[in-house]
Parts: C-alpha cells; sequence; structure tokens
C-alpha cells in the first residue's frame, strides 16, 4: 500500500464527492484519482521516473500540485516543491543539490528556463500551462501518452515522498526527507486535532510549498474523503468570497493572515459561523491576535511544528482546553514531544530547554548532508533549535528560536517575549528584536519596529511600555523604526536577516 491508494479509497467509497474546488471548477474523488493514476503512468513511461527518482514543481497552488503528490507516491518517487518566492539561483540550487529529473513549471516562473538550460540540461521540463521552449513539453501532452501500470515495484509507506527545503539561517538550506508514512501518521493527528470527518470543508490559503498549507489540513482532509478548496494564493478578498459562498468548516491562518483578514474592512460584517475553528501556527501566536478571532465566536487551534516534523506534532484540539494563554498544546496522539538539556536529558516542568520531537511523523534525513542530519537527530529524536517549556500538566510554551535567544550580562533574554509586549502597544503594527554585539554586556536587545498609519510614537514611550511589564536588562537598548521587515513565505520575522542587515 502507498499514500495514493487513500485518494482510491475513497474514490471507490464516493466516486462523485467533491475532492477540490478550484476557480470554479471541480475535481471528484473518482477524476482525482484517474488523473493521479495517469499522471503516474505518464511520468514513468515518458520520463522515465522510477523509484527513488525526484520530480520538482514550481507553481502557485492547483489541484495538479497535489495529483503530482500522489503520483509520485505511486511511484516510489519524490516530489520537490519549490517556494516560488525564492531566486533563481537559489532555485536552482536545490533542482542542483536533489538532482530533479522533472520539473514541472507554471508559466509565470517561466523566467528560470535560460539559466536551467545553461546549469541544469539534463533536468527535463514540463509545462502546466503554456508551451515551453524544445525539448520541454506541456503536462496536458505529456498526460496523453501515459501507457503502463504507472506503478514501480517496492513502493510502500516507507518509502520516502517529500524532499521539503527549509529557510537556513546560515548557508545553503537544506532538505527535509519526509516518509509516505509521516503524511499518515500527520494525518492522523490532524484528525484527531481537528475532529476533521469526510464531512469537513477545508479552505487552504497556505502555499504548498511550506508542510503547512500542504499537510496540516489538506493531505489529511484528503486522506478522510473531505473537500479542499484550493486558492493559487492567499488574498482578504478571495477568502472572503470563498467564507461567504462555500461556506468551508476548518482553515489554517497564520499570524499575518488573521492580522490581514481582521483589518479588512469587510471583517465586522462577515458571516464567518461556518468556521468550526480556525488553526494557526508558524511562530509564536501574540495572544491580541487570536482574540481577533475569539472575539467572533471562532475557536482558535494552535499547532506547533516544523518542516522536519511534517509538522504537527504539539497542538490544542477542537473540544479541548483553549484557556492556557499561550500554550500551543499538548504532545500529538501518534508522536513524543519532551523539553531537553544540551546533553539531551529530559528537564522538569517549569525549566526551560529546547523542545525535542519523536515520531513516525518526523523526517527521515536532510538530503545528501549525513553531517546535518546527525546534528538534528539522536536515538530518533528530532532536536527543533526551539526553546519552551511544558507545565505539569504536560502543556507546551514556546518561547523562541534556540539561535535567537539574546545573552546580556549573563541573562537570557527570549526576543519573542520582547515582541509580544510591543504589540500589547496600540501604536506598534510590527516588530522584529535582535540581539546585538555590545563591548560590556556581550549583546543588547535591538527593536524594528513598524508604526501603524499616523502614529508618531517615539522609542522613549515604546522602552516606557516595555519597562512596565519587563525586566530592565530586557528592555531594548535601541529601537529602530522601518518600514518593512525581512519575513518568509508564511510571515516569520527572518531575525538572521535582521542582523545581518544591520552589521553590513
Amino acid at each position: 500500500m502507498d499514500l495514493s491508494d487513500l485518494i482510491a479509497r475513497n474514490a471507490a467509497f464516493t466516486p462523485d464527492k467533491p475532492a477540490i474546488y478550484f476557480e470554479g471548477a471541480t475535481l471528484g474523488y473518482a477524476a482525482f484519482d484517474a488523473r493521479i493514476e495517469t499522471t503516474a503512468k505518464a511520468l514513468k513511461s515518458e520520463c522515465g521516473v522510477g523509484r527513488g527518482d525526484r520530480v520538482a514543481i514550481l507553481s502557485l497552488n492547483r489541484p495538479d500540485y497535489l495529483v503530482l503528490l500522489y503520483a509520485c507516491a505511486r511511484l516510489g518517487a519524490l516530489l520537490v516543491p519549490l517556494n516560488w518566492r525564492l531566486a533563481v539561483a537559489e532555485q536552482l540550487f536545490i533542482l542542483s543539490d536533489a538532482s530533479v529529473k522533472v520539473l514541472v513549471l507554471e508559466k509565470g516562473f517561466a523566467d528560470i528556463l535560460p539559466s536551467l538550460a545553461k546549469e541544469l540540461p539534463d533536468t527535463r521540463v514540463v509545462a502546466l500551462d503554456f508551451a515551453p521552449p524544445a525539448p520541454g513539453q506541456t503536462f496536458d501532452a505529456l498526460l496523453a501518452k501515459a501507457s503502463g501500470d504507472g506503478r514501480n515495484p517496492h513502493t510502500d509507506l516507507a518509502c520516502p515522498l517529500l524532499i521539503v527545503y527549509t529557510s537556513g539561517t546560515t548557508g545553503r538550506p537544506k532538505g527535509a526527507v519526509l516518509r509516505q508514512e509521516a503524511l499518515l501518521w500527520n494525518g492522523v493527528m490532524s484528525q484527531h486535532m481537528h475532529g476533521l470527518t469526510s464531512d469537513d470543508h477545508v479552505l487552504t490559503v497556505l502555499p504548498f510549498f511550506h508542510v503547512g498549507g500542504l499537510n496540516i489540513q489538506t493531505t489529511p482532509a484528503l486522506h478522510h474523503g473531505a473537500t479542499v478548496t484550493i486558492h493559487a494564493r492567499f488574498t482578504p478578498d478571495s477568502t472572503f468570497a470563498a467564507i461567504a459562498k462555500d461556506r468551508p468548516t476548518l482553515t489554517v491562518w497564520v499570524p499575518a493572515i488573521i492580522q490581514a483578514m481582521s483589518e479588512h474592512p469587510s471583517w465586522a460584517a462577515a458571516d464567518l459561523s461556518c468556521l468550526k475553528a480556525v488553526s494557526t501556527g508558524s511562530q509564536i501566536v501574540p495572544p491580541h491576535v487570536i482574540a481577533r478571532l475569539t472575539a467572533r465566536n471562532i475557536p482558535v487551534l494552535q499547532v506547533y511544528g516544523s518542516t522536519e516534523t511534517c509538522p504537527i506534532s504539539v497542538y490544542t484540539r477542537l473540544g479541548g482546553d483553549l484557556t492556557r494563554t499561550g500554550s500551543t498544546g499538548l504532545p500529538g496522539l501518534c508522536c513524543e514531544a519532551a523539553i531537553i538539556d544540551d546533553n539531551g536529558a529530559e528537564l522538569p516542568a517549569g525549566q526551560a530547554g529546547e523542545i525535542a520531537i519523536r515520531g513516525p511523523n518526523v523526517f527521515f534525513e536532510y538530503w545528501g548532508n549525513e553531517s546535518a542530519t546527525r546534528e538534528a537527530l539522536h536515538d530518533g529524536w528530532y532536536r527543533t533549535g526551539d526553546i519552551g517549556t511544558r507545565d505539569t500538566d504536560g502543556y507546551f510554551w514556546v518561547h523562541d528560536r534556540k539561535k535567537n535567544m539574546i545573552i546580556s550580562g549573563g541573562e537570557n533574554i527570549y526576543p519573542a517575549e520582547v515582541e509580544r509586549v510591543l504589540l500589547e502597544h496600540p501604536d506598534v503594527a510590527e516588530v522584529g528584536v535582535v540581539g546585538l554585539p555590545d563591548p560590556k554586556w556581550q549583546e543588547v536587545p535591538v527593536a524594528y519596529v513598524i508604526l501603524r498609519p499616523d502614529c508618531d510614537c517615539t522609542a522613549d514611550a515604546l522602552r516606557a511600555h516595555v519597562l512596565t511589564q519587563l525586566a530592565r536588562y530586557k528592555v531594548p537598548r535601541d529601537i529602530v523604526f522601518v518600514t518593512d521587515l525581512p519575513r518568509t513565505a508564511l510571515g516569520k520575522v527572518q531575525h538572521f536577516k535582521l542582523k545581518q542587515d544591520t552589521r553590513s
């Protein structure tokens, strides 16, 4: 059995049920399964894709993104989702590092083609929505030539399926390899977290090149026979329109999306009663952001994880205890979580340490990088690099990235804590806090602040605000007012880039 069999089983039970809605079109489960089968046959017969070969996709969200995922599962091949926000040089590095055999490409990102032809001429191009230069071909033309059985021998749930490249804080990004079984067990935990059933309707607006967009709700919904509405990319207007028309029951919004939605003119009048919950995560979520949803009587579920955990690993559950402010919840149904010291020993409740995760959802290795794999995995435990605590009931709190921690005069300062307090000031829209070298204290905190429109708050006023809630040594030495902050595609502030920009 492989992961694509879950789609085939749902097609047998409910062939005509909508699996995917996209831009006015409906793809039923039987048609979805048939396209997966045809795609697998075409990749094998026309492109020679064998067990263990890599197929990349550079595209916005679309149904064929998911078709490729399950076709690769059927073949025992690996899908490499490319971040379309990266520069061409960064995308070429990933294609080279993963030795990609086939690149499936959307027209909007065709500017990679000249460099690809020069640097990786053996990579075959398949175009989703345009006529590529020779010797490339269109996806539909490829499928028209499909033949054979569309399966490779010795393919099962133990086979690697995804190589998802992380945004490295130093050096080159690393490709986390996730097995098919990781997505299976991740889906079980999503079902447990969301009370997910075949009656649910998921609205997906996060990009598929991140495991959050792909695996928090999308693939679990398809495994359980539910319906998914896909948006090519997030916009507030299209999201409000989908809520009004399609009435989804579940969606994942990172804090930046919650902010964009709740500050939109349509927010106050929108009928959001169809949403039984909104899940959020990707970073530490400020309580005031969650309050924007709970004020509309929408339960907010927090999920903690990373690319390396597929990502679900710690979460709050629909119908569970949502009263512990700031907590990201309990270890998931199918994995373990612990707080450990630098030697790997588990720490008692209330003591801060590194969060470690172990379970079938955890990645197998970093592609072609044995040293990084050895550093991250110890006796099956993945050391996340995040600092957290747990209480006596086992609930987890995430404080910051281990590498973000500022050591000032021997005291530990977590930038996320300072950011949380600054964000509570009514004039502050966004903020990033980093540690910069200091000859006396080793490091001091410095805050980069974006003010709300028409506000002229001073640095002294913000420092005074922080001092009302935090110790003096945690108050930013400098506050720099900016108009933008470096961010990932999911809205996380890239602290390492703030440091680099300041030091340069």
